[in-house]
């Protein structure tokens, strides 16, 4: 598959989005996720084509959201600081490139442990990983 440098930008952004308050490691596995939605074998795919079509699916990356504080950033209206950014873009790169293994195990979903508690989706789904402030799934029903 052929990575755009907007599939890379888009990815990075979602991952500022998503995940700029955690490590570099934590941000590999959010790519990773996205990574693995990405490439779920299906010539059509539910989640959408190539990284930017899954980053920016309606209502699967919160902060691609319109109403979402983050959008402003993510859109480029406000600029995001250059060293968070910076970082993200390293994830999305190790990702895209192959060069780190997928800490996910197959992970397709993840949440935020900072949300009040957790989806509905996570109810019958396989837990792989829990890294910061994330907890990994795969097997959602």
């Amino acid at each position: 598959m052929t990575v755009s440098e907007n599939d890379r930008d888009i990815l990075a952004r979602t991952l500022w989005g998503e995940a700029r308050g955690e490590s570099l490691a934590g941000q590999i596995a959010v790519a990773w996720t996205i990574c693995n939605r990405v490439n779920d074998g299906k010539t059509k795919s539910w989640w959408g084509e190539g990284y930017a079509g899954v980053c920016q699916k309606p209502y699967q990356f919160s902060c691609w959201n319109r109403s979402d504080p983050n959008y402003v950033y993510l859109s480029g209206a406000k600029k995001i600081p250059f060293r968070e950014l910076a970082q993200a873009r390293i994830a999305a790169d190790q990702v895209i490139d192959g060069k780190v293994p997928d800490p996910t195990g197959g992970a397709t979903h993840y949440y935020a442990t900072t949300m009040p508690k957790p989806p509905a989706w996570v109810k019958g789904a396989k837990q792989t990983l829990k890294l910061g402030h994330h907890v990994f799934f795969k097997d959602v029903p």
